[in-house]
């Protein structure tokens, strides 16, 4: 399922630019395995590859670049398996969310420590 998410939002990126020429094109689909790449002449490029790890587990591995309308160029490397989508390296460095402040990791500890009381 993670698989047809990714390659949904990849599509839409392409259909977002129609003028783009085809330089790359190659898909291998088997029962248990997947492996795909694409480039584009206006610098967008794709690669995933995954495998069924279990009765209906799928680790997949890829990584996908473009240059922004900035005209920096993007990359980012990612897993998703099981536990879920894992950006493995990114160009630029992904932002990150800023620490949790002292008096909210308080609070949450204070809470932990003295849980409601049921209400009957």
């Amino acid at each position: 399922m993670k698989f047809f998410i990714v390659l949904a939002c990849v599509l839409a990126v392409v259909a977002a630019n129609e003028e783009a020429n085809v330089l790359r094109n190659d898909a291998e689909v088997n029962v248990d395995n997947f492996k795909y790449a694409y480039e584009f002449d206006n610098s967008i490029k794709a690669e995933q590859e995954g495998k069924l790890a279990g009765e209906d587990t799928w680790v997949v591995k890829g990584q996908y670049s473009f240059t922004s309308p900035e005209g920096e160029q993007v990359s980012l490397q990612y897993t998703a398996d099981e536990n879920g989508y894992h950006v493995d390296a990114a160009n630029p460095l992904l932002p990150t969310p800023p620490p949790v402040p002292e008096h909210i990791l308080k609070a949450i500890e204070y809470i932990n420590a003295h849980p409601p009381k049921e209400l009957n």
